[in-house]
This record gives C-alpha cells, sequence and structure tokens, in this order.
C-alpha cells in the first residue's frame, strides 16, 4: 500500500500497489498492519454502500459529535466521484481547510478521513458507487453537517448539483 499525505493534517489518499504480470494484478486493499504503522485506526466496525444513479449528485457535508466521530475509509468502487473533507478540529493546525480527490473505480485510491473531519462526496459519473467503513457505529443523534456550498470553507465542486437530498441541502452554514 502506499500512502501519500494530503495537506490536511492526518489526511491521507490510500493507493494500491499493483504486481502485475500476463493474467492481470494483485493488491492488497487493506492491512491492519500497514496502516496502524503509518499511526492510522484500524477499528473499522461497519462498512457501508452509497449507490448514486446520476452525475452531479452531491452527498454530504457529514460529521458525527464526539464520542461517536468516525474516521472513514472511502473507496469509489464504481465509476467516479469528487470526494471533499473539511478539518473541523478546532485545535488543528488546518482546521476549517479542505482538500478535494478524485476518486475512480479505475484508480481504486482510497481517501482516509480522520476523526472530526467533515465528509462529502460529488458524483462524476452516472451509476456510481462509493464504498466504506468507519470506525463507530450510526448513531443518529450525534449526526451532523455543514453545507456544501458554506462560504466558510470555499469548497469548489466540479459540477453543478443537480441532486442533494433535503437534509444535507438544509445543514446550516458553520459559523
Amino acid at each position: 500500500m502506499i500512502f501519500k499525505e494530503t495537506h490536511l493534517k492526518d489526511a491521507l489518499i490510500v493507493s494500491i500497489e499493483k504486481r502485475e504480470d500476463p493474467r492481470g494484478f494483485f493488491a492488497r486493499a487493506w492491512c491492519s498492519r500497514e496502516l496502524e504503522g503509518h499511526g492510522l485506526r484500524t477499528n473499522f466496525v461497519q462498512a457501508n454502500i452509497s449507490q448514486n444513479h446520476k452525475k452531479g449528485t452531491l452527498r454530504g457535508m457529514h460529521y458525527q459529535l464526539a464520542p461517536h466521530e468516525e474516521v472513514k475509509l472511502v473507496r469509489c468502487t464504481r465509476g467516479a466521484i469528487y470526494d471533499a473533507i473539511i478539518d473541523l478540529r478546532p485545535d488543528s493546525p488546518t482546521y476549517k481547510h479542505w482538500v478535494g480527490v478524485e476518486l475512480t473505480a479505475e484508480s481504486r485510491d482510497m481517501l482516509y478521513v480522520p476523526e472530526g473531519f467533515g465528509h462529502g462526496f460529488q458524483v462524476l459519473q452516472d451509476d456510481s458507487e462509493v464504498f466504506y467503513e468507519v470506525t463507530q457505529f450510526y448513531h443518529p443523534e450525534a449526526e451532523r453537517g455543514v453545507r456544501y456550498d458554506d462560504s466558510s470553507f470555499g469548497i469548489t465542486w466540479p459540477l453543478q448539483v443537480t441532486e442533494i437530498s433535503e437534509k444535507d441541502n438544509g445543514w446550516p452554514k458553520f459559523s
């Protein structure tokens, strides 16, 4: 596995390391020893799938309040997405900064989203699917979010938002 830092503290892009031959390739998609060796959490308790019909669909920006904060390991298993995260940890040197990463089924890259980050994504291709693991069970009472278009962060989405849930469109501005 290959670990690449982003400009956000503790957030990483995790790539597979292919071993190719005439048959195709083999790669390790997840290894607790390698993640732990980079100081990352590995106690995932739940895996989720998000299937998305239309290009332009936006989901997010979600997070969970303490003590139910989640680490997420996100991968696009079909199609392509633009995955965006915001550092919402007040004591972090990258507080209120964001990064966006294109994740595709073809690249097989993953995004490691630390605790205390807001997370969302926009679908770049029709019929895209996202698979992600989390370190906490879902607690609806701890669910929160911020607006995807909040000027406090200035996230630049690659496409016009064509589909968004009422809940995601109704998250408050961050202030």
